[in-house]
């Protein structure tokens, strides 16, 4: 079956229009959002998800307060409260509120719709600088003439509108005739690896095969992977990271069995007022994303099931993260700065 490649998010000039990500790969629809309610509802309900796309999102988000005579303020703040873990939703929300702070009310709308255009233009230009400074970093360090490569979760277009972070490193791979093979996660209880990784894959036309969280120890001590890539809901100022539930479980595995773990990640995912893993907030979702798939019980009827949505990996088992201004390998908190903010 041929998977066509469809954007996640499109501002019409009225409205947004999201790729509702509960559907794919089968169906592809489109919800249109038309209010700060709804905008809230699609990010907390993960019709869009991935970390920066959720901070654009919040962008537009924005728009739609000044479109409908909103509260500004007051719609920022609720809007920051629909997901806790990912920094960028509040990242940008801020960048948002500074805008209104700086200028007042006029032209609010249309100085928005210019940041957050222009904010998406420069994400891709960053994806492309990060997958670029990965793979030079493998060839340095690591060389293959054709690379296989592990990931998790989902990380490419689906999840940040351009290219992609860690799954942008395996298209860009591909792109350059690098790439041997590709194993993306299930990534339970979502499935957004089978579901979406896998999708942008065969989009891609990407050589892959999915494996379940339960195989990490099997598939690093019998097949030849020559590093694995994540991405980042947050980043301390040590480096450690908040991802997908199940990272940190891969990258303990991953240095038991000496294969290298690197996270790819925007500066817009680093937060430096936290000083470790242990400050980030994690999110618990509903007991039926475990319990229920597609409205099916596949539980005892009254099981009760413990839903964190993400975990932290320390940056003790990080071989480095790849953001746009280089790659950091060395996690002091004033290197971590130092790189994220460009000095």
């Amino acid at each position: 079956m041929k998977y066509e490649k469809k954007a996640p998010l499109i501002w019409n000039g009225r409205s947004l229009e999201l790729l509702d990500q509960r559907l794919l790969p089968h169906q592809q629809v489109v919800v249109n959002v038309t209010t700060v309610k709804e905008c809230y509802d699609a990010i907390r309900d993960m019709v869009v998800r991935g970390a920066p796309l959720i901070g654009f999102t919040g962008i537009w988000g924005a728009v739609l307060s000044c479109i409908n005579n909103g509260n500004f303020e007051e719609d920022i703040a609720y809007l920051k409260e629909a997901r806790p873990t990912a920094i960028n939703l509040v990242y940008e929300l801020d960048r948002c509120l500074g805008i209104f702070r700086t200028n007042g009310p006029e032209g609010l709308k249309e100085k928005i719709i210019d940041f957050a255009n222009e904010q998406m233009a420069k994400l891709g230009r960053d994806n492309q600088k990060m997958a670029d400074l990965a793979l030079e970093f493998m060839d340095k360090n690591y060389h293959s003439e054709n690379y296989t490569f592990l990931t998790i979760c989902n990380t490419g277009y689906l999840a940040c509108g351009p290219m992609g972070t860690a799954l942008g490193v395996i298209s860009n791979a591909n792109s350059k005739n690098r790439l041997a093979k590709a194993y993306a996660t299930e990534t339970r209880p979502y499935l957004q690896g089978s579901r979406l990784t896998a999708y942008e894959m065969m989009t891609e036309e990407i050589p892959f095969e999915i494996i379940v969280e339960g195989a990490f120890s099997y598939l690093l001590k019998t097949r030849k992977i020559d590093a694995i890539f994540a991405g980042a809901d947050r980043i301390a100022r040590n480096g450690d990271t908040a991802n997908k539930i199940g990272t940190s479980t891969l990258a303990i595995v991953a240095k038991e069995y000496g294969v290298p773990f690197f996270i790819v990640a925007p500066t817009s995912s680093f937060d430096l007022q936290i000083a470790h893993g242990d400050q980030i907030p994690i999110e618990l979702r509903d007991e039926k994303e475990i319990t229920h798939i597609s409205g099916q019980a596949i539980a005892p009827i009254g099981a009760r099931a413990l839903n964190p949505s993400f975990d932290v990996t320390s940056s003790k088992h990080i071989t480095g993260i790849f953001c746009e201004n280089g790659v950091i390998t060395d996690f002091d908190p004033e290197n971590v700065r130092r790189i994220v903010q460009g000095e």
